[in-house]
Protein backbone atom coordinates (compact mmCIF):
# COMPACT_ATOMS: atom_id res chain seq x y z
CA UNK A 1 0.00 0.00 0.00
CA UNK A 2 1.62 3.29 -1.36
CA UNK A 3 1.65 6.06 1.02
CA UNK A 4 -1.19 8.80 -0.30
CA UNK A 5 -0.78 12.50 0.47
CA UNK A 6 -3.03 11.93 3.30
CA UNK A 7 -0.98 8.91 4.64
CA UNK A 8 2.11 10.83 3.97
CA UNK A 9 1.15 13.96 5.97
CA UNK A 10 -0.06 11.69 9.06
CA UNK A 11 3.11 9.93 8.93
CA UNK A 12 4.63 13.36 9.18
CA UNK A 13 2.38 14.32 11.94
CA UNK A 14 3.45 10.75 13.69
CA UNK A 15 7.20 11.37 13.63
CA UNK A 16 6.75 14.46 14.15
CA UNK A 17 5.16 13.77 17.63
CA UNK A 18 7.37 11.39 18.52
CA UNK A 19 10.28 13.17 17.78
CA UNK A 20 9.50 16.13 20.00
CA UNK A 21 8.25 13.27 22.70
CA UNK A 22 12.20 11.56 22.59
CA UNK A 23 13.79 14.62 23.35
CA UNK A 24 11.46 15.68 26.12
CA UNK A 25 12.09 12.53 27.61
CA UNK A 26 15.86 12.99 27.79
CA UNK A 27 15.20 17.07 28.90
CA UNK A 28 16.88 18.33 25.88
CA UNK A 29 16.33 21.50 24.23
CA UNK A 30 16.40 22.17 20.54
CA UNK A 31 19.68 23.53 21.02
CA UNK A 32 21.17 20.61 22.55
CA UNK A 33 19.75 18.51 20.04
CA UNK A 34 21.35 20.44 17.46
CA UNK A 35 24.59 19.81 19.31
CA UNK A 36 24.20 16.31 19.50
CA UNK A 37 22.92 15.43 15.90
CA UNK A 38 24.51 18.50 13.83
CA UNK A 39 20.86 19.22 12.43
CA UNK A 40 19.91 22.74 12.74
CA UNK A 41 17.78 24.08 15.83
CA UNK A 42 15.61 25.92 12.72
CA UNK A 43 15.07 22.59 11.07
CA UNK A 44 14.52 20.55 14.63
CA UNK A 45 11.81 22.81 15.01
CA UNK A 46 10.02 22.98 11.61
CA UNK A 47 10.34 18.71 12.25
CA UNK A 48 8.90 18.81 15.56
CA UNK A 49 5.95 20.78 14.44
CA UNK A 50 5.48 19.15 11.00
CA UNK A 51 6.06 21.53 9.33
CA UNK A 52 8.29 19.63 7.03
CA UNK A 53 8.73 16.40 5.90
CA UNK A 54 11.56 14.63 7.41
CA UNK A 55 14.74 13.04 4.93
CA UNK A 56 16.30 10.07 5.38
CA UNK A 57 19.65 12.18 6.26
CA UNK A 58 18.19 14.12 9.00
CA UNK A 59 16.36 11.16 10.58
CA UNK A 60 19.62 9.32 10.31
CA UNK A 61 21.51 12.05 12.25
CA UNK A 62 18.36 12.08 14.95
CA UNK A 63 18.24 8.34 15.04
CA UNK A 64 22.23 8.71 15.74
CA UNK A 65 21.82 11.03 18.57
CA UNK A 66 18.54 9.33 20.39
CA UNK A 67 20.75 5.46 20.18
CA UNK A 68 18.02 4.19 17.81
CA UNK A 69 17.35 2.44 14.47
CA UNK A 70 15.25 4.31 11.59
CA UNK A 71 13.07 1.62 11.55
CA UNK A 72 12.72 1.60 15.60
CA UNK A 73 12.02 5.46 15.33
CA UNK A 74 9.05 4.22 12.65
CA UNK A 75 7.97 1.32 14.52
CA UNK A 76 7.87 3.74 17.23
CA UNK A 77 4.96 5.84 15.22
CA UNK A 78 3.04 2.53 13.68
CA UNK A 79 0.79 0.12 14.94
CA UNK A 80 2.01 -3.04 17.60
CA UNK A 81 3.50 -6.11 16.55
CA UNK A 82 1.06 -8.37 14.59
CA UNK A 83 3.04 -11.85 13.51
CA UNK A 84 1.82 -11.41 9.60
CA UNK A 85 2.24 -9.12 7.60
CA UNK A 86 0.76 -9.08 4.66
CA UNK A 87 2.37 -6.61 1.61
CA UNK A 88 -0.49 -4.18 1.25
CA UNK A 89 -0.41 -3.21 5.04
CA UNK A 90 3.86 -3.00 5.24
CA UNK A 91 4.77 1.07 5.46
CA UNK A 92 6.50 2.54 3.04
CA UNK A 93 8.37 5.71 3.78
CA UNK A 94 10.01 7.56 0.63
CA UNK A 95 12.08 10.33 0.77
CA UNK A 96 11.01 11.93 -2.70
CA UNK A 97 14.49 14.24 -2.45
CA UNK A 98 16.82 12.04 -2.98
CA UNK A 99 15.19 8.67 -4.52
CA UNK A 100 14.78 6.77 -1.56
CA UNK A 101 11.66 4.60 -0.54
CA UNK A 102 11.71 2.51 2.39
CA UNK A 103 8.99 -0.97 3.04
CA UNK A 104 9.37 -2.29 6.38
CA UNK A 105 8.65 -5.81 5.51
CA UNK A 106 9.18 -7.04 9.14
CA UNK A 107 9.02 -4.25 11.18
CA UNK A 108 10.78 -4.47 14.80
CA UNK A 109 9.17 -5.34 17.45
CA UNK A 110 9.69 -5.65 21.50
CA UNK A 111 9.81 -9.52 21.18
CA UNK A 112 11.94 -10.23 18.21
CA UNK A 113 15.59 -8.90 17.47
CA UNK A 114 15.31 -8.55 13.77
CA UNK A 115 13.34 -6.26 11.50
CA UNK A 116 13.79 -6.40 7.57
CA UNK A 117 13.66 -4.22 5.33
CA UNK A 118 12.85 -3.35 1.10
CA UNK A 119 14.62 -0.79 0.13
CA UNK A 120 14.81 1.16 -3.22
CA UNK A 121 17.13 3.89 -4.37
CA UNK A 122 16.80 5.15 -7.76
CA UNK A 123 19.91 6.14 -10.48
CA UNK A 124 22.02 8.33 -9.25
CA UNK A 125 21.41 8.43 -5.42
CA UNK A 126 24.02 8.77 -2.80
CA UNK A 127 22.79 7.98 1.03
CA UNK A 128 25.22 8.82 3.87
CA UNK A 129 25.05 8.12 7.45
CA UNK A 130 27.76 10.09 10.08
CA UNK A 131 27.51 7.44 12.80
CA UNK A 132 25.67 4.11 13.16
CA UNK A 133 22.48 4.34 15.46
CA UNK A 134 23.96 1.81 17.49
CA UNK A 135 27.09 0.25 17.88
CA UNK A 136 27.82 -2.87 16.36
CA UNK A 137 24.71 -2.90 14.52
CA UNK A 138 24.69 -6.08 12.44
CA UNK A 139 23.24 -5.67 9.13
CA UNK A 140 22.75 -8.35 6.32
CA UNK A 141 22.04 -6.57 2.59
CA UNK A 142 21.09 -8.78 -0.20
CA UNK A 143 20.96 -7.01 -3.31
CA UNK A 144 18.24 -8.35 -5.43
CA UNK A 145 18.29 -5.71 -8.84
CA UNK A 146 20.22 -3.03 -9.71
CA UNK A 147 23.75 -2.09 -8.85
CA UNK A 148 24.72 -0.80 -5.33
CA UNK A 149 28.02 0.52 -3.66
CA UNK A 150 28.27 0.34 -0.07
CA UNK A 151 30.75 1.76 2.42
CA UNK A 152 31.31 0.72 5.63
CA UNK A 153 33.99 2.20 7.92
CA UNK A 154 36.27 3.14 5.20
CA UNK A 155 35.70 0.11 3.00
CA UNK A 156 33.84 0.20 0.02
CA UNK A 157 31.82 -2.90 -2.05
CA UNK A 158 30.05 -2.99 -5.11
CA UNK A 159 27.57 -5.34 -4.99
CA UNK A 160 25.54 -6.98 -8.02
CA UNK A 161 22.15 -8.97 -7.79
CA UNK A 162 22.25 -12.02 -5.27
CA UNK A 163 24.71 -10.80 -3.45
CA UNK A 164 25.10 -10.82 0.20
CA UNK A 165 27.17 -8.11 2.14
CA UNK A 166 27.29 -8.68 5.77
CA UNK A 167 28.86 -6.32 8.10
CA UNK A 168 28.37 -4.80 11.55
CA UNK A 169 28.32 -0.74 12.07
CA UNK A 170 30.68 0.74 14.21
CA UNK A 171 31.44 4.13 11.95
CA UNK A 172 29.94 5.79 9.04
CA UNK A 173 28.32 4.39 6.02
CA UNK A 174 27.08 5.05 2.84
CA UNK A 175 24.79 3.86 -0.04
CA UNK A 176 24.97 4.86 -3.64
CA UNK A 177 23.80 3.88 -6.91
CA UNK A 178 25.64 4.68 -10.32
CA UNK A 179 23.93 7.36 -12.33
CA UNK A 180 22.77 4.86 -14.96
CA UNK A 181 21.04 2.10 -12.49
CA UNK A 182 18.81 1.64 -9.50
CA UNK A 183 19.01 -0.52 -6.62
CA UNK A 184 16.57 -3.03 -4.87
CA UNK A 185 18.21 -4.77 -2.35
CA UNK A 186 16.63 -6.64 1.43
CA UNK A 187 18.56 -5.36 4.70
CA UNK A 188 18.06 -7.58 7.72
CA UNK A 189 18.70 -5.53 10.68
CA UNK A 190 19.79 -7.56 14.09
Amino acid sequence: MENTNSDHTSIDQLIAQRLKSLRAERGWSLDELAKRSNVSRATLSRLENAEVSPTTSVLGKLCAAYGLTLSRLMHMVEDTFVPLIRRNTQSVWTDPTIGFRRRSVSPPAQTLAAEVLECELEPGTRITYDRPPGLGLEHHLLLIEGQLEVSVDGQTYNLYPGDCLRYQLFGPSAFATPQQCSARYILFLL
